[in-house]
């Protein structure tokens, strides 16, 4: 059997030691580790076949569907690069990532035509589009550098591809790679408005997975329920580590409709189940909570956001046989640190300690070791720190610095952090404008833009607000030229046409000035204080 180097490698382990063990189940799909092995092996001879060459870059726009996991692998395994993309991202911005990743394929479902069409109206280099759907449907505009999904699964000729079989493995794809090789972009929201590429290795990829397993202690039997989306690097891991450890996950769309996900976790007798504060807020708001039946439910993971004090004491009221992991992480490292459920109802404001394989710091502004108690900001040192940004070598330079060892680079997060006597880790504060609303890192910035667009605004100024359900809300502070009469539902009207449902204001105020600070920028601390 071979070791496993790559990501893909541990999807082909596990078709092997569970074949007819179901991996993945979505919606009425319940499909096997030798299926979607055997799916992502025809859709990477496929791409093979059109030109996909190591490195180069897929967009997979899509809802959680199994044909998102499917695309994952199968660009794994032709030697190129995933980028799943939100699929609530608008026109604008995804014809941003088209530019900047240079993708030179998309896979995407007919529902996704019109964004689609918008996207490539600056667009001038060729790009194959795969469409999920019917074929009839594929607008005439971009038929012909088109192809149908089902067209690739139902006549594909897999002798036609046999060039990029290796002799010795007739299972296995020559594409060539090694670790070091990128195996995602992940696209997160940056303080200029503009999104940036994470480059994630392989190597990066498989070490924070690999210790995320080691402390939540997966097995094979674990069924993880998924519903958050596989854009997220916080959905997309629980595919990937699920994979390695040769678990099921059941993966949902969302979870907005929160009495359908209880009764999922019955039915299917989940024991792992990933969340972000919102997700807590609206179990919490369940009346007698007791009633349902969570006896097969392990664990819940939580991260994108700290869950508050409160919250963490009422679910452990609720369910108290379920360990709950409070955890720290980023796109740029995936995962940081994790408190032992044990330590939960003793320090519940903690993010513990670094977790296995990985070393953090918390510096002055000299880049100087602080003392327990003083504030800092947070330092990554681990084969989980990512490479940079992609097409950005002076952000890069700036948050990737030189590390201990040769060619090793720290992760200087922008994050505020302190340190008790013991060593466990405190999350105070972002140095960078981010907001963090429904689990998904959102720029203020990006927000502020968007409102400008509106005519009559004279000044913006967008900030994160405690919310019980969504972690933070976002709140729009407005000043407006006296000519023009702009009222609030104007306002969310044209966010709600140029932003992703999660990123529209919940408040809008309109007020006579924005506090400055000293040398004339918007003082936000200021305003966060008044509200």
């Amino acid at each position: 059997m071979k070791y496993p180097t790559f990501v893909q490698d541990y999807l082909e382990n596990s078709a092997r030691l569970y074949p007819n063990k179901e991996a993945l189940i979505a919606g009425k799909e319940r499909l096997t580790y030798s299926t979607i092995n055997q799916y992502s092996d025809q859709l990477a001879l496929f791409l093979l076949g059109i030109g996909i060459t190591r490195n180069d870059r897929v967009i997979i726009y899509m809802d959680n569907s199994s044909k998102t996991v499917i695309s994952v692998y199968g660009i794994l395994k032709a030697a190129g690069v995933f980028v799943v993309i939100n699929s609530q991202v608008r026109a604008s911005k995804l014809s941003y990532i088209i530019k900047d990743s240079g993708a030179s394929v998309i896979i995407t479902h007919l529902s996704k035509s019109n964004v689609i069409e918008k996207a490539f109206n600056d667009i001038t280099n060729q790009i194959k589009i795969i469409w999920v759907g019917s074929k009839l449907s594929i607008p005439k505009s971009l038929l012909s550098s088109s192809f149908s999904w089902d067209d690739i699964f139902n006549n594909i000729n897999i002798q036609e591809y046999s060039a990029y079989k290796r002799s010795n493995e007739s299972d296995r794809i020559k594409a060539g790679c090694i670790d070091l090789d990128l195996a995602a972009l992940i696209y997160t929201s940056g303080s200029t408005g503009e999104p940036k590429g994470v480059m994630s290795t392989h190597i990066n990829i498989i070490s924070a997975a690999q210790s995320i397993i080691q402390y939540i202690e997966n097995i094979e039997d674990d069924i993880i329920l998924n519903t958050l989306p596989l854009s997220f690097d916080y959905g997309l891991y629980q595919v990937i580590m699920a994979f390695i450890f040769g678990g099921t996950v059941v993966l949902e769309k969302s979870f907005i409709f929160i009495t359908d996900i209880i009764k999922l976790i019955q039915k299917e007798q989940i024991t792992g189940f990933p969340i972000v504060p919102t997700i807590i807020a609206m179990l919490l708001k369940i009346k007698n909570l007791k009633k349902y039946d969570f006896s097969s439910l392990r664990y819940i993971t939580n991260t994108g956001a700290a869950l508050p004090e409160e919250h963490i004491k009422k679910i452990r009221n609720e369910l108290p046989h379920v360990r709950i992991y409070s955890m720290f992480g980023l796109t740029e490292c995936k995962r940081v640190c994790y408190l032992p459920p044990d330590e939960i109802d003793r320090r519940p404001g903690s993010v513990g300690k670094a977790m296995p394989n990985c070393e953090v710091f918390i510096v002055d502004e000299n880049e100087q070791e602080v003392k327990p108690g003083e504030v800092g900001e947070l330092v990554v040192r681990g084969s989980n720190v990512m490479k940079g940004y992609w097409n950005s070598p002076d952000l890069t330079a700036k948050y990737f610095r030189p590390g201990l060892n040769f060619s090793e680079n720290l992760l200087f997060t922008g994050d505020y952090f302190k340190k008790d006597a013991e060593g466990y880790l405190y999350f105070l504060g972002r140095k960078d404008d981010m907001i963090k609303s429904r689990g998904e890192r959102l720029s203020a910035k990006e927000i502020e833009n968007v409102i400008y667009q509106i005519e009559g605004i004279v000044e913006v100024a967008v900030i994160g607000v405690a919310d019980e359900i969504l972690g933070q809300a976002i709140k729009a502070y407005i000043v407006q030229d006296s000519d023009f009469k702009i009222a609030q539902k104007d306002v969310l009207k044209y966010c709600s046409q140029h932003l992703e449902s999660f990123a529209i204001p919940k408040y809008v105020e309109f007020v006579d000035k924005i506090p400055k600070t000293p040398h004339g920028k918007i003082d936000k601390l200021t305003l966060n204080k008044n509200y």
